[in-house]
């Protein structure tokens, strides 16, 4: 076999296993869709998403999931503001500063940190952190916003470490030498330099952490509290879009207005998920050519 043989060879099954990987995603969409779309025979759009009451028991049934989609963002946002300047900063630190040694077991700890499975950090935070934030700010119960929000954080730290940690490797070393030359200390070529050159790469990590932080389902089930209802303070009970999906899938009836509307919140959940997704990756592109334009 020549070698142009060989490589359009090889072109042909990656080409096979992309156009796998499209099909079984729009298999999923697909089937989400089909099962979801129906229960808006019986409830509108628009109070099905800023409805206010989530009782899909009760008669007649109330399906309003706007108390949901708050708990989901809430939740998400207070975990990337503790996730993105931990992850960021210990990949400068990694990066850039720490010496060999301490580098190797920053590296190893964080890979650990990201191989811990989710129902493990759901129950240190229902077991550890509930009852001392519970005792500690006289609270009714530790399962709230903050406590979901920090072990959200926990679990996206390692992604967008290691990834922004990538980013300022791939920085080429003549940029930091040119910056030496011109007289710049190390934190001032770490800031004006190293930083803005890897800022699509970081912009990337921080959307992968936000998006495990918003479609996660064991911590937010676990440690958020389960309330159905707008919070009022950081310290209320919510329950995000993907802990009612999965606490009560398996007691909707197949194919009932419930189950129906269970999928028709994971249809919301999905389309939040790619609209955020599109407009990070329009802004990571953006700042891609700045920074390629600036240097």
């Amino acid at each position: 076999m020549s070698r142009s043989q060989k490589e359009k060879l090889i072109k042909s099954v990656f080409f096979i296993f992309s156009l796998i990987s499209v099909i079984i995603l729009g298999l999923i969409v697909f089937s989400l869709f089909r099962e979801g779309l129906p229960i808006f025979k019986k409830t509108s759009v628009y109070d099905f998403i800023f409805g206010m009451e989530w009782y899909p028991t009760a008669d007649p049934p109330l399906f309003g999931i706007f108390p949901l989609i708050v708990g989901s963002v809430v939740v998400t946002f207070f975990a990337t503001l503790i996730a993105v300047p931990l992850g960021v900063l210990s990949a400068v630190y990694i990066s850039e500063i720490a010496p060999r040694a301490i580098k190797e077991i920053l590296k190893s700890s964080i890979e650990l940190l990201a191989g811990l499975p989710s129902v493990v950090l759901g129950f240190f935070g229902m077991v550890v952190v509930a009852p001392w934030m519970q005792e500690t700010f006289d609270l009714p119960t530790g399962l709230n916003i903050v406590n979901a929000a920090v072990i959200l954080a926990i679990m996206a730290v390692p992604t967008i470490s290691s990834i922004a940690e990538d980013a300022l490797y791939a920085v080429p070393r003549e940029f930091k030498e040119a910056s030496y030359a011109l007289g710049a200390t190390k934190l001032e070529t770490i800031i004006q330099v190293v930083l803005p050159a890897a800022l699509s790469g970081i912009l990337t990590a921080i959307i992968l952490g936000m998006s495990r932080a918003i479609g996660e389902t064991m911590v937010v089930l676990m440690v958020a509290g389960g309330a159905a209802a707008l919070p009022e303070s950081i310290f209320d009970s919510v329950r995000p879009m993907p802990a009612s999906i999965a606490a009560e899938m398996g007691e909707a009836p197949y194919r009932s207005l419930h189950y129906q509307a269970l999928f028709a919140t994971g249809i919301v959940l999905f389309l939040m998920t790619m609209i955020f997704n599109l407009i990070a990756e329009h802004v990571s592109h953006k700042f891609r050519q700045t920074a390629s334009g600036s240097l």
